[in-house]
C-alpha cells in the first residue's frame, strides 16, 4: 500500500503560482512514477503530468506545458507540482497518484490516490 497526502492549494489570483505536495508513506515510494490529475466541477478527471520513478523523465498535457513543473524528491518521499502563470480554468481539485515503475496518462491505470486538494484561481 501506498498513501498519499496532497497539500499546498488554496486561492490566487490569475497570473499567480502554485506548488502542490504529495506526501507518500508505506511502499517504496521511489519505485512508483507519479502522475498529477486534476478535476474541475463537473468534468472528468484529467491528466497533468507524470514524473519516471527515477525522476529522470516527465511528461506533460498540453496546458500545462511551459507553466507546470512535476518534480520529486525520493529522499523525502514527496512530489511536487509547480504551477506558475495560474488561469481562471486551471480551478479544479488536484490529485496525485502512483503507478509502480511507469507513468501513464489514463487515471485507471494508477494504483494508488491521494484525497486532493483544491485549487482556485480568481479573475
Amino acid at each position: 500500500q501506498v498513501q498519499l497526502v496532497e497539500s499546498g492549494g488554496g486561492l490566487v489570483q490569475a497570473g499567480g503560482s502554485l506548488r502542490l505536495s504529495c506526501a507518500a508513506s508505506g511502499r517504496t515510494f521511489s519505485r512508483y512514477a507519479m502522475g498529477w490529475f486534476r478535476q474541475a466541477p463537473g468534468k472528468e478527471r484529467e491528466f497533468v503530468g507524470a514524473i519516471r520513478w527515477s525522476g529522470g523523465s516527465t511528461w506533460y498535457a498540453d496546458f500545462a506545458k511551459g507553466r507546470f513543473t512535476i518534480s520529486r524528491d525520493n529522499a523525502k518521499n514527496t512530489g511536487y507540482l509547480q504551477m506558475n502563470s495560474l488561469k481562471p480554468k486551471d480551478t479544479a481539485v488536484y490529485y496525485c497518484a502512483a503507478r509502480y515503475y511507469s507513468g501513464s496518462r489514463d487515471t485507471t491505470e494508477y494504483d494508488y490516490w491521494g484525497q486532493g486538494t483544491q485549487v482556485t484561481v480568481s479573475s
